[in-house]
């Protein structure tokens, strides 16, 4: 099992920001059906202001490359991609198209 944590930010909007998340309590199934089929067993999304932050528990032989590719084929993935879009904005220090970020681990809690 692999771990990513990602970063995006919304438009600081509080009535987008309200709309953004009216859509993920009721996700598109096809979406759904997307993610888990790329092998992503475990996703959770959390905000704070603008900010959003994602967790993801993948099989050990996931690649974001290979989602992409699959998503790029998804008319549905993409609709929804292009619904999003209208709400999120890149992180500042984002390169053109980049949409959610993967963090860098710098601190583990030893045992």
């Amino acid at each position: 099992m692999k771990r990513f944590c990602l970063a995006l930010d919304l438009k600081d909007d509080p009535a987008l920001i309200a709309e953004y998340e009216k859509y993920h309590q009721n996700g598109w199934p096809e979406n759904l059906k997307a993610i888990k089929e790329a092998g992503i067993e475990v996703m959770d999304i959390y905000r704070t202001g603008n900010r959003l932050f994602m967790i993801m528990e993948t099989k050990d032989d996931f690649s974001f490359e290979e989602k992409s590719k699959s998503d790029a084929r998804n008319q549905k993935v993409q609709e929804w991609e292009k619904l999003m879009w209208k709400y999120q904005q890149a992180l500042p220090h984002a390169k053109p198209g980049e949409k959610w970020m993967v963090m860098n681990k710098i601190f583990e809690l030893p045992t």
